[in-house]
């Protein structure tokens, strides 16, 4: 069985730990979200990615969702020392070494997806991992702060401000001219299936539909989506802010609308949510609902198991 996977961090790589315990013999392509990349301090950081790698790989912190488990932060104090900013993302020590080595191979005229696929030899996460594109892509929040409209970094309005400045839509800068990376367009099209986990829809999945020819690609799959939205409410983070920008509900029924039944085969939503399979912007897509809550691997497995299942059903 080949499943390929568009994800963002936290979401995407829980999910992914369940469906290595629903589907140990899978073959899994994960195509991970780009647009959150920042560089810090002259090294480049893919959060998203990393997130997917440390915690397929055993080393994620389980307390936070992301970042190295066990960490400290001796040289972010030390840069703090000497006044060296910014001071609002964190960096570990751990940490700092995976962006080293990151940024070492890029200088070296590596692109992302060779240096993601060196990074994971270290981890073995048991998927496929690739960047969504080798282009630079970075997405911009446009804000209105008091100082006028202007438009910041996606990591400066999600890590520093918290996401309290509404934001007043999202640019995800450079994408119109990217390309997909090497084996993201044959993973899709090779691929039994396409899941979407149930990362952010706005800045995570939204910003890989992005980049021209994935969209299309993944339209021409049979594709099963996992809502990220349980009761009105993000599972985590704060999706709901980003949904808001573009005028979209932070309801269950609203987010696969937004997908829409061209992208959108099946959506799993809650129980909570299960008044959803009856919303008549939704006809054309196959609602199921089932506890969405990935309070474990266990309960990541049974979603994943959920959306395998539909997805097959699907295909006939």
């Amino acid at each position: 069985m080949r499943i390929t996977l568009l994800a963002g961090g936290v979401g995407g790589a829980r999910f992914l730990r369940g469906l290595a315990a629903a589907a140990p013999d899978a073959q899994v392509t994960v195509i991970g979200n780009t647009g959150d990349d920042i560089t810090l301090f002259g090294l480049h950081v893919c959060p998203d990615l990393d997130t997917v790698m440390y915690t397929l790989g055993g080393a994620v912190s389980e307390e936070q969702g992301w970042g190295r488990a066990g960490e400290t932060y001796t040289v972010q104090s030390e840069l703090a020392a000497y006044g060296a900013g910014p001071d609002w993302f964190r960096l570990g020590d751990r940490d700092l070494a995976t962006h080293i080595a990151r940024t070492a191979m890029l200088r070296a005229g590596l692109p992302l997806s060779a240096v993601t696929r060196r990074l994971c030899e270290r981890w073995q996460p048991g998927v496929t991992l690739l960047p969504m594109t080798d282009d630079d892509v970075r997405t911009h929040v446009i804000v209105d702060d008091g100082e006028g409209t202007r438009t910041i970094h996606f990591q400066e309005w999600w890590v520093r401000l918290h996401a309290k400045v509404p934001a007043r839509g999202f640019l995800p800068v450079g994408a119109e001219r990217a390309t997909p990376a090497p084996g993201v367009l044959d993973a899709i099209a090779g691929a039994d299936f396409v899941l979407l986990p149930p990362s952010n829809p706005v800045v995570s999945i939204g910003v890989i539909l992005a980049i021209p020819g994935i969209a299309e690609a993944v339209a021409a799959k049979t594709v099963v989506g996992v809502s990220p939205v349980i009761g009105g409410a993000p599972v985590r983070g704060m999706a709901d802010a980003c949904l808001a920008a573009i005028g979209v509900k932070p309801d269950a029924a609203a987010v696969a609308a937004h997908y829409g039944p061209g992208l959108l085969d099946g959506w799993l939503v809650d129980t909570a949510d299960a008044g959803a399979a009856f919303a008549a912007d939704l006809a054309g897509i196959e609602v199921r609902a089932l506890p969405l809550y990935m309070t474990d691997v266990p309960a990541a497995a049974a979603i994943a198991a959920a959306a395998i299942g539909l997805a097959r059903e699907l295909l006939g």
